[in-house]
């Protein structure tokens, strides 16, 4: 089965399309799909503890919700060691699932079977 990675550079300033980004990992991981989120930008927030918090609209699943189903589903994450240093983000403060990595490690996951979404 294919591997799934999911690009995320958005944070709660767009909760919708950050629930769109968890709803495609979630379902890549709870299918068995072998599943990372690449965290961008102001997106490298949601990985850190107890951060994203809300519901994006009516009817939609709250984003804590959402990260606790894809880490029970063995989702991880790679954040952007860039962005971790210009947001001044402490890297001691990330979820368990989370680490913090750059491209390099992200082509080093990616083969050639990898399916990608960018959000």
């Amino acid at each position: 089965m294919p591997k799934a990675a999911i690009s995320l550079t958005t944070g709660l300033e767009d909760a919708e399309k950050v629930t769109v980004a968890f709803l495609m990992a979630v379902g890549a991981a709870e299918s068995g799909r072998e599943t990372l989120m690449f965290l961008t930008k102001e997106a490298v927030r949601l990985a850190v503890a107890c951060f994203a918090r809300g519901v994006a609209c009516d009817g939609c699943p709250p984003l804590l919700d959402l990260m606790d189903r894809y880490a029970a589903a063995n989702g991880r994450y790679i954040v952007c060691g860039v962005c971790v240093k210009s947001k001044g983000v402490d890297p001691g403060s990330l979820i368990g699932n989370a680490e913090v990595a750059g491209t390099v490690q992200l082509w080093e996951w990616v083969d050639d079977h990898t399916v990608t979404f960018s959000f």
